[in-house]
């Protein structure tokens, strides 16, 4: 059909139609680099979420300009599980008991997902990472002044620990929860008084 024969109402008919499956594009892209960044971390590209998705790179670039746009969008809603799954912790009314759940609850999902816990052991922008290490931070002194953290202990040492023992883990390539739950029980022993 020639442009100039397209009436209005033709327009009006195709519109949401190509609205729907931008929406379902968008949709698939964002489910596809969930799946490649979990499973590569931040060595996922752009490519392997578009082959994913079974779209084009230009569909992927049309929701997000870059990738670390998309890498942002994909660890905010990791974040966002992430703080779902450990709210029961939170609500625990003894801050020593919430913030050894929280910590466990955290290093058993970081095995499972490598894009968090690259974001995590390299202190990628704290963007990413500052919400949840503020959270632990604060978990921390709570148990700190119930005298179950090392009365020393400061939000650094935290980092160094947690963010130390993430980053041997990946460089070790271990996705086995077990083994980074043992280290989530080590890091919290090198905290404890």
């Amino acid at each position: 059909m020639n442009p100039a024969q397209t009436t209005p109402q033709q327009t009006r008919q195709e519109s949401p139609r190509k609205r729907a499956d931008a929406r379902r594009n968008h949709e698939r892209v964002f489910a596809a680099a969930l799946e490649v960044f979990e499973e590569f971390g931040l060595q996922g590209t752009v490519p392997q979420v578009a082959e994913r998705a079974a779209v084009g790179k230009a569909t992927v670039y049309r929701s997000y300009p870059t990738k670390e746009d998309l890498v942002t969008a994909v660890v905010r809603h990791r974040l966002a599980e992430l703080g779902r799954i450990t709210a029961p912790a939170l609500a625990e009314a003894e801050p020593a008991r919430a913030f050894d759940t929280y910590v466990i609850l955290l290093f058993e999902n970081l095995a499972r997902d490598r894009l968090l816990s690259e974001a995590l052991a390299e202190g990628r922008s704290t963007t990413y990472t500052g919400p949840l290490l503020d959270r632990l931070a604060a978990l921390m002194d709570e148990a700190r002044s119930a005298g179950r953290i090392r009365p020393d202990a400061n939000p650094l040492d935290l980092r160094v620990v947690l963010c130390g023992m993430c980053l041997q883990l990946i460089n070790l390539a271990e996705r086995n929860p077990a083994r980074w739950r043992r280290y989530g029980e080590l890091t919290l022993q090198a905290l404890r008084p």
